[in-house]
């Protein structure tokens, strides 16, 4: 019996809406390493990637901000807040630009993913900009807070969503596109 795709996608939306809450739990709740790996991310990518733009918009901006009210991590306001909009950003692009890709090969996962990670954080130094303002939230701190700090996650990022994406195809669990939309 084949399973409904929007049934499908919902089931696994949750499933990695819960991965976006146990995840950080791997870093002992230690805000330092979680905002060096990033765990959050993962699963929205994923999400993007497996289930589409609505359902990564839906389970990016929704995990950080549940995360919040139910373990307090992350820090509702700013951090949660701007993280809402930074993973749905996540979800969001990666669904897209993986939907309408003339071919879905490891490659343009790739630049999905790239194009994904760094519209993401963009997005989330604009929202940091608007929620600190201007004065308060300077080039430096974007940078330092986006890029040196994350790091690690963003290699782990890099590393683990396409090694996940290619295991879930060679398993036959998802199939990519070989051709035009």
């Amino acid at each position: 019996m084949r399973m409904n795709q929007s049934v499908k996608n919902m089931t696994t939306a949750a499933l990695m809406l819960a991965l976006g809450l146990v995840l950080p739990f791997l870093t002992g709740q230690i805000p330092e390493i979680g905002s060096q790996l990033c765990p959050m991310h993962l699963p929205v990518l994923l999400c993007g990637f497996l289930c589409g733009w609505k359902y990564g918009l839906g389970v990016g901006f929704i995990v950080p901000l549940l995360r919040s009210a139910l373990f307090g991590m992350p820090v509702m306001y700013p951090a949660a807040l701007a993280m809402a909009f930074e993973l749905g950003t996540y979800g969001m692009v990666a669904g897209w630009l993986w939907q309408v890709s003339k071919y879905q090969c490891t490659k343009a996962l790739y630049r999905c993913l790239i194009a994904a990670m760094l519209a993401g954080r963009l997005v989330w130094g604009l929202v940091m900009m608007l929620l600190l303002g201007l004065g308060q939230f300077t080039w430096q701190m974007f940078l330092g807070a986006a890029f040196v700090t994350t790091l690690p996650g963003i290699i782990l990022q890099l590393v683990l969503v396409p090694l996940i994406m290619v295991g879930l195809r060679r398993a036959g669990v998802i199939r990519y596109r070989s051709q035009a939309v």
